[in-house]
């Protein structure tokens, strides 16, 4: 193989693939990057058997063939190459290495055979729809926060997409929902064409992290492609292609309070900036702060026996009765860092009930949150 190709091309394209190989890593070859030449220029793919993205990066190829070489050596080593830099890539089939040379730097890299790489079988997609880039990755930001980190229960351990109806939409909507147990992130959009019929799938945790690196280009169309163990996702030159979760997700509608009577309007940077101010002496395991409402007035409190209190009253817009509850301030943080009104409105029942979190303006994403006791 002999490539020549530009550094910036070079450089971009390594950083999509190479986030996806772990830094250890007990199969040699999971370690590596696999580069090939082909129509489009060379191609750069990597795994780590759950997940898999390729992409194609222009090039001038002197000598077609295929090689693979460890992946965050490679990435490493474009970084520090001068801006402008024309990166020639050879490999020598005797040695069973690769050359890299830019300039006067000369780089020789242990590689390993092609064949041994392997590949994520996709099969067949039963549903293909299109989506603006905008689009997708803003279902994907308004829940990934939500998502659960406890291993035990893996099928949270995801976003859920599937296709449903919703009020307020003549149409069926995709909607994408997160839970950790504590709180919920729910956000939708109407329903692309191709999506109807299409299976509700989980998609993984590592998954929506590259999705959300990959969807940089805001109006872009990205074709997503599912079947009930895979989904691919397409976008200009890269090619996304990862395993689902293999569980059931939980009946999340069971947890969205509807009788929720008491409505509490407040100024979502007050709000949030009070809340970030009082939980400065809250315990690091609880976290806990209590919210005590009463007509006009929000007093928001934290007691810890170990480092002191801290009280901070805003004025709001709550005319229902008297009500203390307790919530963990990181997750309110995290909710109202999704609102994008300048209110945010919050749905309550009574301090053991969970509270509906919502903007003020918007109609598409809303959130749960479970009380604490305080």
């Amino acid at each position: 193989m002999k490539v020549i190709v530009e550094r910036a091309e070079l450089l971009k394209s390594l950083s999509h693939v190479h986030r996806v190989v772990e830094r250890r890593n007990t199969i040699p070859i999971l370690a590596n990057v696999l580069m090939r030449t082909g129509a489009g220029g060379l191609e750069l793919k990597a795994t780590d058997l759950d997940l898999e993205v390729v992409e194609t990066v222009p090039a001038e190829v002197g000598q077609a063939g295929a090689t693979t070489v460890p992946a965050h050596v490679l990435y490493d080593i474009v970084r520090k190459l001068p801006d402008g830099a024309q990166v020639a890539l050879e490999t020598s089939g005797e040695r069973g290495t690769l050359q890299v040379r830019a300039g006067r730097a000369r780089f020789t890299l242990q590689t390993l055979p092609e064949g041994d790489f392997p590949d994520l079988a996709a099969g067949e997609f039963s549903h293909t729809f299109q989506v603006k880039s905008a689009d997708f990755r803003r279902l994907v930001d308004k829940t990934q926060f939500a998502i659960s980190t406890e291993e035990t229960r893996y099928y949270l351990n995801g976003i859920y997409l599937h296709v449903t109806e919703a009020a307020g939409f003549e149409t069926p909507v995709l909607r994408a929902v997160a839970t950790d147990g504590h709180r919920l992130a729910q956000a939708q959009l109407a329903a692309p064409e191709g999506a109807a019929g299409m299976p509700g799938v989980i998609v993984p945790r590592k998954t929506v992290a590259e999705v959300q690196k990959l969807l940089e280009d805001k109006d872009a169309i990205v074709s997503v492609s599912l079947s009930a163990t895979k989904i691919r996702l397409a976008l200009g030159a890269i090619v996304l292609t990862s395993k689902l979760i293999d569980g059931t997700f939980p009946d999340y509608g069971r947890v969205i309070p509807q009788g929720n009577d008491k409505t509490l309007m407040v100024d979502k940077a007050d709000f949030a900036a009070a809340v970030d101010r009082v939980s400065t002496v809250s315990s690091e395991r609880g976290r806990a702060v209590k919210l005590s409402l009463s007509e006009g007035r929000l007093i928001l409190s934290v007691t810890n026996p170990d480092s002191g209190s801290a009280v901070e009253e805003l004025e709001v817009d709550y005319a229902a009765e008297a009500l203390d509850i307790g919530f963990n301030s990181r997750y309110l943080l995290d909710i109202t860092a999704q609102l994008e009104g300048d209110t945010a409105e919050l749905k309550l029942a009574d301090p053991g009930s969970p509270t509906l979190v919502r903007d003020s303006t918007k109609t598409d994403a809303l959130y749960v949150l479970m009380p604490m006791r305080v």
